[in-house]
């Protein structure tokens, strides 16, 4: 059985990269980027997390949180950068839970990059650094069931859905149902057989 190693994100996070993107850990940097780009009300409308409007110095604060929680090995959270233009254009993490072996994935991507393929192009990398790297049995994530779009990523990324979590948050004094969403290590690795076969 493979066990999750804590050696294994004591150094530094790594950069990863896709066709279009790389995802890189985030640098002070990035902080009035954050603020522009989540700060917008569409984010943060199909986001749990996010406020808005977005206050001025938490991105800095919410960057300050990212290095010791790679090191302690509950969480890796990456800036989504176009490779080419190297602007950031979202953020994608896991939150990571050693003692069960599994993570759950969450997103975000600027408005002006939707419904381009970026979101399921960072979390199909994002699934294999988790599966790999981090020797996780079980990645998970949810979407507001009112944002399908974000349910088409998890199924383009090869995930399952396994149900609906009904009235499980409140987001701005509303209860939200949540669609839940897994893959585990041994379907990642029998798609992965599949699809290289598929390409030749």
């Amino acid at each position: 059985m493979r066990t999750y190693v804590e050696s294994r994100v004591v150094h530094d996070q790594p950069t990863l990269t896709t066709e279009r993107l790389t995802l890189r850990p985030f640098v002070a940097d990035d902080a009035f980027d954050v603020e522009r780009i989540a700060g917008q009300r569409q984010i943060a409308d199909t986001t749990l997390n996010i406020p808005h409007p977005y206050p001025h110095g938490g991105a800095a604060e919410w960057i300050r949180l990212h290095a010791p929680a790679w090191i302690d090995g509950t969480s890796a959270t990456f800036a989504i950068v176009g490779q080419k233009t190297g602007a950031l254009m979202g953020a994608i993490s896991l939150i990571i839970k050693r003692e069960h072996q599994r993570a759950e994935l969450g997103y975000w991507i600027a408005v002006d990059c939707w419904n381009r393929g970026y979101a399921t192009e960072a979390t199909r990398r994002i699934l294999d650094f988790g599966f790999e790297t981090l020797g996780l049995h079980r990645i998970e994530s949810r979407h507001f069931l009112r944002n399908p779009a974000s349910g088409r990523v998890m199924q383009k990324s090869g995930m399952k859905q396994e149900g609906i979590e009904r009235d499980l948050v409140m987001k701005w004094d509303h209860f939200e149902s949540l669609a839940l969403y897994s893959i585990l290590e041994p379907e990642w690795r029998a798609s992965r057989t599949t699809g290289r076969a598929e390409s030749h």
